[in-house]
């Protein structure tokens, strides 16, 4: 069964989903791929799961580091979990890039190399967002691209975080602007 609740939060409301297991969704209203995963009956209620979550999403937008992670249960392949557990592994106020991730990828299932756009694909699918920190990812030449979103919010969660914004842009075309 999934449970849904809803935060509002400085940013826009946000809708989130949990399962008995872990959270299983956090979408900012309106955004790219806004609770695709949502399918059958959903229960709006709240849960200790969701309760957690919201405790987090408070912490965070107060503008303090959350000292814990909820329990998560994102449903994707084995590549895209691989993928957001190495976005849970971004500190706080820091970025990577697409290619840093690919490259940690690539080292750990002893490749030669990963692709950067199939990083990129995972991280613009992650269920969880602001949790599971896919706004942390910038492009290797420091564009501010691919936050499903939106570009005005993954700029806000960076700048609440403290992250220093030099030697980042906003591209003129992408695919999550």
């Amino acid at each position: 069964m999934i449970y849904t609740g809803t935060y509002q939060s400085p940013l826009g409301g946000i809708l989130l989903a949990a399962n008995e297991i872990g959270l299983t969704g956090l979408w900012f209203e309106g955004q790219k791929y806004f609770a695709h995963t949502l399918t059958g009956e959903q229960i709006p209620k709240e849960t200790p799961v969701l309760a957690e979550a919201k405790k987090w999403l408070d912490l965070y937008f107060s503008g303090k580091e959350p000292n814990f992670i909820p329990p998560l249960h994102p449903a994707g392949s084995p590549f895209r979990q691989a993928v957001w557990k190495l976005l849970l592994e971004i500190p706080y106020g820091q970025t990577t890039t697409y290619g840093e991730i690919a490259g940690r990828l690539a080292a750990m299932q002893n490749t030669s190399s990963m692709s950067a756009q199939a990083v990129g694909g995972a991280v613009g699918h992650n269920e969880i967002s602001i949790i599971i920190p896919c706004h942390r990812v910038v492009g290797t030449n420091g564009s501010l691209t691919g936050y499903a979103g939106g570009i005005d919010r993954k700029i806000a969660l960076l700048k609440l975080e403290h992250t220093d914004m030099k030697g980042f842009f906003v591209t003129k075309k992408g695919t999550a602007l």
